[in-house]
């Protein structure tokens, strides 16, 4: 199993504020020469739709020398994690929890940002301090 972020806690509590019962920590996805991990499972009732809602998330602290150095690892992993999940895990949707302060800054260059576009990543944004999810990009 993979270690897990800095920020892997405050991220778990983030959820669990913002209504999410976590379901699996990690959720596993099995690749044909072993397994890779997500770092959370979650899913919550959306009660005014009356539906089960279902997400995996994979969180980045972006705390080492490169942003973009961890940029394209997480993007690699990302992209990797969604391909199996479309087998193994069809009902959740995959999102990179990056914390606000990386969001401002590094994940608003034309570049990232033509990325996030062409790949179609869902971004979980929060604030590692306050355990508190602040903005989810679809």
């Amino acid at each position: 199993m993979s270690a897990r972020d800095i920020f892997h806690n405050a991220v778990k509590i983030a959820l669990e504020k913002d209504g999410w019962t976590i379901t699996h920590d990690p959720l596993s996805l099995e690749f044909g020469l072993g397994s890779l991990y997500v770092d959370l499972g979650a899913e919550r009732i959306i009660a005014a739709e009356r539906r089960n809602e279902k997400i995996a998330i994979e969180i980045k602290s972006f705390l080492s020398g490169s942003a973009v150095s961890e940029f394209h690892t997480a993007l690699g992993q990302y992209l990797n994690y969604r391909l199996l999940m479309q087998e193994q895990y069809t009902e959740y949707k995959l999102y990179l929890a990056i914390p606000l302060s990386t969001y401002d800054s590094f994940f608003q260059l034309p570049f990232i940002q033509m990325t996030i576009q062409q790949y179609q990543l869902k971004l979980a944004i929060y604030l590692p301090e306050e355990e508190e999810i602040v903005k989810w990009q679809s």
